[in-house]
């Protein structure tokens, strides 16, 4: 019997392993995603968890396997995701340690295949890359645990896997970003070009290189502040699991209506 599951976690750096299940290989037309899908159950509700980078961070930020991660939990029965990442802050007021929700993004990266409509005329709108109904789960659970989540903010998502120059960070913040983060593009649009609800909570394990004079950004620093933080970010994405709704009924799941797509979706 082909496994299923109605919701997911797409795990970022830092958060290999959330679920006790039954680990399942998979494969789709676009090669198999970054690692086995994990699928459990989560008050009542069946979930499947996929690592972003593979559970041994494989795959660097632009070789991930973004189509094929977003295709294989569609084909398991999955509609709404929740994708919890790292990202630098853009503000000096929102340190390491803090939780941000965001309702927006700019993308900066350049070579990624960010698309599955290679033929025809598929344009699916994007204005609000995020779900409403996920961000407000994410944030309801956020409270619940006394943890403190921004509501609303710009990701800025760019190419890595080098962090960014000083200019960079400047220019990034000038032009209305709130964090950066590698791997926010094109996980949200395909997400979208598949109909699915996505959302994202996202953890600042760092303030970018140009936010205060003279400090940069390492990579120990940005693993240290998501180790620990994982404990925080695993009880909120439990909690939101859970209080994700039950039938998909928001824009998200309409994205694609009216829209004659080249292929069949799983």
């Amino acid at each position: 019997m082909a496994p299923t599951a109605d919701l997911a976690v797409i795990g970022g750096s830092g958060l290999y392993a959330l679920l006790d299940g039954t680990a399942h290989e998979l494969d789709t037309p676009y090669g198999p995603p970054s690692d086995a899908v994990t699928i459990a159950e989560v008050a009542g509700r069946r979930v499947a968890f996929l690592p972003r980078h593979g559970r041994d961070h494989r795959y660097p930020p632009h070789l991930i396997p973004y189509r094929a991660n977003l295709w294989a939990l569609r084909s398991l029965g999955v509609r709404q995701v929740l994708a919890p990442c790292a990202v630098g802050g853009l503000r000096p007021e929102l340190g390491p340690g803090t939780f941000v929700v965001p309702d927006q993004l700019i993308d900066r990266t350049s070579g990624r295949a960010q698309t599955y409509y290679d033929r025809g005329a598929v344009h699916v709108p994007f204005a609000d890359p995020y779900c409403p109904r996920g961000r407000r789960a994410l944030l309801t659970a956020a409270a619940a645990r006394d943890v403190t989540a921004v509501d609303g903010g710009t990701v800025v998502v760019v190419e890595g896997p080098r962090f960014s120059t000083r200019a960079e960070s400047h220019w990034f913040a000038s032009i209305g970003g709130t964090v950066v983060n590698m791997t926010g593009h094109p996980e949200a649009v395909l997400a979208r070009e598949l109909a699915l609800c996505y959302s994202s909570i996202a953890l600042i394990t760092d303030l970018d290189a140009g936010v205060r004079a003279g400090e940069s950004v390492t990579q120990d620093e940005v693993f240290r502040v998501f180790a620990a933080n994982t404990d925080r970010l695993r009880d909120v994405l439990l909690d939101a699991l859970a209080g994700l709704p039950a039938t998909q009924d928001c824009a998200c799941g309409r994205a694609l209506d009216g829209i004659s797509l080249p292929f069949a979706l799983p």
